[in-house]
């Protein structure tokens, strides 16, 4: 038997009121996506990327700043987007998937709290678990303050833009994960290599002009100034944020 759920009530207005709500719900979904499963998969990729770049210093490279250079743009392309796309996904989308989402989505609150606290807990993953791991085998590489700046700043953008874009998916689509991994991998590893409008719309391609504008060096699909490639990626986060919002207010989730 299908039980329809009360109306809500009036979202709250109170700025205090939102913030504590706001925390609790990130530490709920923080606590409700890190599943063992989860966390030992990542950690093991985040691992072997380590190992990698062990390696790569072990091997007394010609140039390390242009090993280390391609060792981050290969996180970027790869690690970074599938952890964010795992647990971003997942922080709404396994609530919804599951009809849980309705004991959330009744508390008097606007429908962006659910959706911000998705994002930031998100982010508070990814972080220490992917992102500061390649920052620290990036310095085993090279520890040039440029190449270590541009894996932090190209970092920290790639895992808030993708961070935005893949909470959205998790509330757009029920089974998310797949969607991502389309993008990922076809769109932003074939597809917006094949003119500028495409690689307008990949965000590795702006994560990319970071990395190389701060490094010095060039990399394919890197072709926007520094400025843009920070700020787009950012854009993008908060209109994906938008649109989940949005669509999460105008949705059934019963």
């Amino acid at each position: 038997m299908t039980t329809t759920p009360s109306p809500k009530a009036p979202p709250l207005r109170s700025g205090p009121a939102l913030g504590r709500v706001l925390l609790a719900e990130y530490r709920l979904l923080l606590r409700s996506v890190c599943t063992r499963g989860r966390l030992v998969a990542i950690a093991m990729l985040a691992g072997l990327s380590v190992l990698t770049a062990v390696a790569v210093a072990l091997s007394n490279p010609f140039d390390p700043l242009s090993e280390g250079v391609g060792f981050v743009n290969g996180n970027i392309a790869t690690l970074i987007p599938v952890a964010v796309l795992v647990f971003g996904a997942a922080v709404l989308g396994d609530l919804i998937d599951d009809g849980s989402l309705v004991y959330l989505w009744l508390r008097p609150v606007p429908s962006w709290v659910h959706v911000l606290a998705g994002w930031a807990a998100t982010v508070t993953i990814v972080v220490p678990l992917v992102l500061v791991p390649v920052v620290g085998a990036t310095a085993v590489i090279d520890s040039s303050p440029a190449l270590v700046g541009a894996a932090v700043v190209g970092g920290l953008v790639a895992v808030a833009g993708y961070a935005g874009l893949f909470v959205m998916l998790g509330v757009r689509f029920r089974r998310a994960l797949p969607w991502g991994l389309v993008y990922i991998l076809i769109w932003e590893g074939f597809v917006a290599s094949a003119g500028k409008t495409a690689t307008k719309l990949a965000v590795r391609s702006y994560v990319r002009s970071i990395l190389g504008s701060m490094t010095d060096t060039h990399l394919k699909l890197g072709e926007f100034s520094l400025g843009v490639g920070i700020v787009v990626p950012l854009l993008i986060a908060v209109l994906a944020l938008l649109y989940a919002s949005r669509r999460l207010a105008r949705s059934d989730v019963a």
